[in-house]
């Protein structure tokens, strides 16, 4: 009897320790394959893929987005890197704050090596921020980036403005008047940084341009601009993406534990036999 107490025990400890070494596996097969992209490159390979993953023992997943850690990180990495060395970064992100975003594109943007910024699937809001700083895009022909428009709360902070030339100021509540005036410089803040980034791929004139266009409201917030919307507006951008970086979004999965809504069979698809006559 005692010794199925202990293999019970034993079992649950197992059990309880799966998803953490299951986790440093993964990590460390990251790992390889990024050093495998930087000798294949020569470059110093950042990653910031948010999606869902389960993080911890009790295997919770958590929404990511763009925050204050990953600025930080992201610019202790670009810090760790010597100035002639090319940066790689492969980007996924539906966004975040736009002080970290705009903190990682100015980083990216003073370094002098060559930095180039891969976008496999998307990188909405603040995620095409940083994209812009990059001296190259590469972008799968079916990634798309976003606009750049704030966001206040609930509200798109261009919509906030609206509402004081739609109405009265005296039909207008106290609340939404102080909304709409931090809207007003929220645009106006986030416009000249996305202009000073611009400015690298194209003139004066047309950065002011493409500026207006991508952060005063022209679109919804989830608007996707594609491909070839993005070389439209000047930037550089190509589909030259390596195959090792598709490798490297797969090493980082949806949680496990609901069944997949996707399912294929990942190997070749053999042609149908002859019919015969």
């Amino acid at each position: 009897m005692e010794s199925l107490s202990q293999f019970f025990w034993i079992f649950i400890i197992i059990l309880a320790l799966t998803p953490y070494l299951q986790q440093q596996l993964l990590r460390a097969s990251r790992t390889r394959k990024m050093i495998e992209l930087e000798r294949k490159r020569g470059s110093r390979v950042i990653t910031m893929i948010h999606r869902q993953e389960a993080v911890n023992l009790l295997g919770i997943p958590l929404t990511r987005f763009i925050n204050i850690e990953d600025s930080e990180q992201v610019l202790t990495a670009i810090r760790l890197t010597d100035k002639n060395i090319p940066i790689d970064l492969i980007l996924h992100t539906p966004g975040g704050l736009v002080l970290a975003s705009e903190q990682i594109a100015e980083s990216l943007l003073r370094h002098p090596g060559k930095v180039t910024v891969f976008v496999p699937h998307y990188a909405m809001s603040g995620g095409t921020m940083i994209a812009l700083a990059a001296d190259q895009l590469v972008m799968d022909e079916n990634a798309v980036l976003g606009p750049l428009d704030p966001q206040l709360g609930q509200y798109p902070a261009a919509s906030l403005v609206k509402v004081l030339e739609m109405k009265p100021i005296k039909d207008i509540d106290d609340q939404t008047v102080i909304l709409a005036d931090v809207a007003a410089k929220a645009l106006k803040q986030v416009k000249v940084t996305v202009k000073n980034l611009l400015i690298k791929h194209m003139g004066e004139e047309k950065s002011e341009e493409i500026a207006a266009l991508l952060t005063q409201g022209t679109w919804t917030h989830d608007y996707p601009i594609d491909l070839n919307q993005v070389a439209s507006l000047g930037i550089k951008v190509n589909t030259d993406m390596p195959p090792e970086i598709y490798d490297l979004m797969s090493m980082f999965p949806q949680p496990r534990n609901a069944r997949p809504s996707v399912e294929y069979n990942p190997g070749p698809v053999y042609p149908a036999a002859p019919k015969e006559r």
